[in-house]
């Protein structure tokens, strides 16, 4: 017959490996557990990476403020300002960095892609051909776009479908800053540059939406503010 001590440790060591279990299953890439790599731009911000196919991408949008040869890039804040640029700049949706510079990374126009000097030594903003690739790898179908998407609704509005991350790619709904300086859709989709410009006033760029899981490709003027992935080159 169990005394009442045997009982309590038994239920003890249930629950300690219970608990073990779960803490396992809620592990995400962020974790000790990540299995990719990293890399450091030039102000001691570290990203993690993951190999994709044939490509190693950044696993977390840039929040660089400096080119890679150490220029600052202008802050701007102002809407009226924003709307009339031709120059480098970058902000923080809802020029809040408090709440976005570590979750969203900042927003940049299309001015500080065309420097080519944004992302580390050794990476490059993607042009539509490595994202071409990135989506050929994927299947080119509806449901690219979602294994690419953090899969959850902690950051992205319900029902946020088709989300996977089965690339641990970790898409986020950063949103964007429009060309007259307001700001839209975070929570909603995710906006990411590429380097290749359509024509002198607009470039190409690569979205996820909410509410399908494709990988979609559209051109907007180049005052526009979005995000940045960095690809290895």
């Amino acid at each position: 017959m169990r005394t009442k001590l045997q009982t309590n440790i038994i239920f003890v060591f249930l629950l300690v490996l219970l608990l073990n279990i779960l803490s396992g299953c809620t592990k995400d890439n962020t974790s000790s557990q990540w299995t990719g790599g990293t890399v450091t731009d030039n102000e001691g911000n570290v990203y993690l990476t993951v190999p994709i196919g044939a490509q190693t991408w950044m696993a977390e949008n840039l929040r660089s403020i400096k080119l890679n040869d150490g220029t600052p890039i202008a802050l701007v804040t102002d809407n009226n300002t924003w709307s009339n640029l031709t120059t480098p700049a970058y902000c923080y949706y809802g020029n809040d960095s408090t709440s976005y510079k570590y979750k969203y990374g900042a927003l940049y126009n299309w001015y500080t892609v065309d420097t080519k000097k944004l992302c580390p030594t050794g990476w490059h903003v993607p042009t539509v051909g490595d994202w071409t690739i990135l989506k050929t790898y994927l299947g080119i179908d509806s449901l690219a776009g979602g294994k690419l998407k953090e899969a959850s609704t902690a950051n992205w509005f319900s029902p946020n479908l088709y989300a996977t991350n089965a690339t641990k790619f970790t898409a986020l709904p950063g949103g964007y800053r429009f060309y007259n300086g307001s700001f839209n859709n975070s929570g909603y989709s995710g906006n990411l540059w590429s380097s290749t410009a359509n024509s002198t006033a607009a470039s190409w760029y690569f979205y996820l939406i909410y509410s399908d899981g494709k990988l979609g490709q559209n051109s907007y003027d180049n005052t526009y503010g979005f995000s940045v992935r960095c690809i290895k080159d």
